[in-house]
């Protein structure tokens, strides 16, 4: 994800280092935010808190961790702490479908389904099933990474996993029979 040289440079006090480092960073710290909350401000919102603690916080980074892992648990905590302060609404975003040559008008149209019915599925689930999913399927996190970020032991990680494949599954079966819910 980013080079050891900057990090270390960025924690001895180099600006141009550490802003070229929050620079590389910033378009995956919002990606988090956003799978996480589901809310284009409130992931803004979280996206410069989490920038802003990574700025203030560089020094306390020792590289025993993976540097994104560090990064996504303060991303992922700031989420936590956000959707616990407000109860998350669901918003429904329009978005122009962009229609490819090669592909028919009526399979982007039932991928547009899929993926709407998918992010809601997701938001269903329970706000620790939400995380594991998140960070596993859209971010591409290992089991270890996904522990190491949510401080949670391996096997707890797989559990939740387990039960949030379960849980998508039934929200989702719809899709399975071949009818769309949208």
């Amino acid at each position: 994800m980013v080079e050891q040289g900057l990090i270390r440079a960025a924690q001895t006090g180099d600006r141009d280092a550490l802003i070229t480092l929050l620079r590389e960073i910033e378009t995956h710290v919002y990606r988090t935010a956003y799978y996480i909350l589901n809310n284009e401000q409130d992931a803004m919102d979280a996206a410069q808190e989490a920038l802003i603690r990574i700025y203030t916080k560089i020094d306390s980074y020792e590289e025993k961790a993976q540097f994104k892992t560090w990064v996504q648990r303060i991303v992922t905590n700031i989420c936590i702490d956000k959707f616990r302060r407000s109860k998350p609404t669901v918003s429904i975003d329009e978005h122009d479908m962009v229609f490819q040559g090669n592909e028919s008008v009526e399979r982007e149209v039932m991928s547009g389904y899929l993926a709407h019915d998918i992010r809601e599925a997701i938001d269903q689930l329970p706000e620790h099933h939400r995380m594991v999913v998140v960070l596993r399927y859209l971010q591409d996190f290992s089991y270890n990474e996904i522990a190491d970020s949510l401080n949670l032991p391996l096997n707890t990680v797989k559990s939740y996993l387990f039960r949030a494949r379960q849980q998508l599954q039934h929200l989702l079966q719809d899709y399975q029979k071949g009818g769309v819910s949208g």
